[in-house]
């Protein structure tokens, strides 16, 4: 019997994921990804891609998530407070995120091009990511 264990917005995150629990011995798959890929505003009605983990090894692949997020965080800490209380998101506060929203609505377009940004939740503070040494 499997239980999802986390929800996907991004097919490309769940499979880093996915892949990072298999090599770890976790046996798991993804539900709903065909519909959240192929017909992405139907994403939050089904509830993401979830990751279903064979429910004996659900509580092992929960403490791997959440050592996965605590390094992916301490890599990126806040360059205003210092904080490593950080998340990539896709910022309001861009005008280039409202343009492509508004082309998507006047122009049907779903697939778009929303720009992502490190967001403190301490102080508030949003930076780019950096850059990824060659």
């Amino acid at each position: 019997m499997f239980v999802p264990v986390y929800s996907f917005q991004n097919y490309i995150d769940a499979h880093i994921i996915m892949g990072r629990l298999q090599e770890d011995g976790i046996n798991c798959w993804l539900k709903d990804e065909n519909t959240s890929t192929i017909v992405p505003m139907f994403s939050n009605a089904v509830g993401g891609i979830k990751l279903m983990v064979e429910k004996s090894q659900a509580p092992e692949a929960i403490g791997l998530l959440k050592e996965y997020h605590s390094a992916e965080q301490s890599a990126h800490p806040c360059p205003a407070c210092g904080s490593k209380n950080t998340e990539l998101i896709t910022s309001p506060r861009k005008a280039s995120n409202w343009l492509f929203a508004l082309f998507g609505y006047l122009f049907g377009g779903y697939a778009m091009h929303a720009e992502k940004t490190r967001h403190c939740f301490d102080c508030g503070h949003e930076f780019p990511e950096p850059a990824a040494d060659s």
